[in-house]
C-alpha cells in the first residue's frame, strides 16, 4: 500500500506533457540572455562588413558603370574571368603567387611555433617579457617603415650587410635588384614583422597544457628535449593546424602592400603577383569588374582549398576547422 502514493506520482509525471523544443529555447535564451546581448555587436560587425559586401560580387559579372550602379550596368557573364584567364601573363602571376605562398608556408609558417616553444622554455619572466615586447614591436610598424630598413640593411653602399661583406673582403651584394633575392627578402621581412605577433596564439597553447603533464614526464626521467617533443607539440596540435588551415584557404592573397613595397622594374619577373595586378588594373586603370572577378577567383579557389585541407586533415589528425 506504500508503494501507490509513489506509482501515483510517477503516474501523473509521465502523463505531464513535455515541453516542446521552442519552449526550451525560449527557456534558454531568456536564462542566458546576457551572453546573446554581448553577441550583438560581433553578429552586427560580420553582417555589415562580411555578409553585405557579398552582394558586390555580382560586379563580377557586369560591365560595371560606377554612375549607373549595380541595376544600370550591363551583364556580360564570364567575360572578365575569360579576360583574365587569357592574359598574357596569366602563368607568371599564378607562378608566383604560388611560389612565394609556398616559401611563406615552409619558411614563415613555423617561425612562430619555433619562437613559442623558445620563449616557453625561458625561466626568467623579466627575460621573457623583455624579448617578448622586442619580438612584437615590428608588429605596429608599417610596410613602408619595413621597406626603409630593408633598404638600410640591404643597400650595397651603406647598407649593415654589404658592410660586413665588403670587411671579409667580398664585392657588395646588390639584393634589392636582383631577382634571384626578391621572394627571400619578401618572406624574411614578413617573418621579421609578424613572427612575433603570430606567436601569441601559439604561446596560449602551451598556457593550457596542464603542468601535471611536464611533472609527471620529469618523474619518468624526460628531458627538456623529449617533454617538447612528446607534450608541447601535441598541446599546439589543434591551434597549429586550424591556423595552418586558414593559411592554405589564403594562399592566394599575399597582401599587396608587402610585395609592392619591394617591387621594382628589374624584379618585376618574379615579383608581379595577382594583388599587384588587380591594383594596376583597379586603382590605375579602373577596371572594377575585373578587379572583382579577380578577388572572385582568389576566393573561389580558396575556399576549395581549405575544404580539401580540412578533410585531409580531419582523416590524419583527427584536427579540423568544421
Amino acid at each position: 500500500m506504500s508503494q501507490a502514493p509513489a506509482k501515483a506520482e510517477a503516474a501523473a509525471w509521465q502523463a505531464k506533457p513535455k515541453p516542446t523544443a521552442q519552449t526550451q529555447t525560449f527557456r534558454y535564451l531568456r536564462r542566458f540572455w546576457p551572453l546573446y546581448v554581448m553577441l550583438v555587436p560581433g553578429v552586427l560587425y560580420f553582417l555589415v562588413f562580411k555578409y553585405v559586401p557579398l552582394l558586390g560580387s555580382v560586379i563580377a559579372f557586369q560591365d560595371y558603370n560606377i554612375y549607373g550602379g549595380f541595376f544600370n550596368s550591363e551583364w556580360v557573364g564570364f567575360k572578365w574571368f575569360q579576360q583574365f584567364f587569357a592574359y598574357v601573363n596569366f602563368r607568371r602571376l599564378l607562378w608566383n603567387t604560388l611560389a612565394i605562398s609556398f616559401y611563406q608556408l615552409i619558411f614563415a609558417f613555423p617561425a612562430p611555433i619555433i619562437l613559442a616553444i623558445l620563449l616557453n622554455e625561458i625561466r626568467s619572466m623579466v627575460l621573457r617579457r623583455t624579448i617578448q615586447t622586442i619580438v612584437y614591436l615590428p608588429h605596429f610598424l608599417s610596410w613602408i617603415i619595413i621597406a626603409g630598413f630593408g633598404y638600410m640593411l640591404l643597400s650595397p653602399q651603406i647598407g649593415l650587410i654589404n658592410t660586413m661583406i665588403k670587411a671579409f673582403g667580398f664585392e657588395p651584394i646588390f639584393f634589392l635588384q636582383e631577382p634571384g633575392w626578391f621572394r627571400f627578402i619578401v618572406v624574411g621581412s614578413g617573418i621579421w614583422k609578424e613572427m612575433g605577433w603570430s606567436a601569441i596564439v601559439f604561446l596560449a597553447a602551451i598556457s593550457g597544457i596542464s603542468p601535471t603533464l611536464y611533472e609527471a614526464a620529469r618523474i619518468d626521467g624526460a628531458g627538456r628535449w623529449k617533454q617538447m617533443l612528446h607534450i608541447t607539440l601535441p598541446g599546439m596540435l589543434p591551434a597549429i593546424m586550424l591556423l595552418l588551415l586558414l593559411k592554405i584557404g589564403h594562399i592566394l592573397d599575399l597582401g599587396f602592400e608587402q610585395i609592392y613595397v619591394f617591387l621594382n622594374p628589374i624584379t618585376f619577373e618574379v615579383g608581379d603577383v595577382i594583388d599587384t595586378y588587380a591594383f594596376r588594373e583597379g586603382i590605375i586603370r579602373g577596371e572594377y569588374s575585373k578587379t572583382t572577378a579577380i578577388g572572385l577567383f582568389k576566393s573561389v579557389v580558396g575556399f576549395a582549398l581549405l575544404i580539401i585541407a580540412n578533410r585531409i586533415s580531419r582523416k590524419t589528425t583527427g584536427e579540423r576547422i568544421f
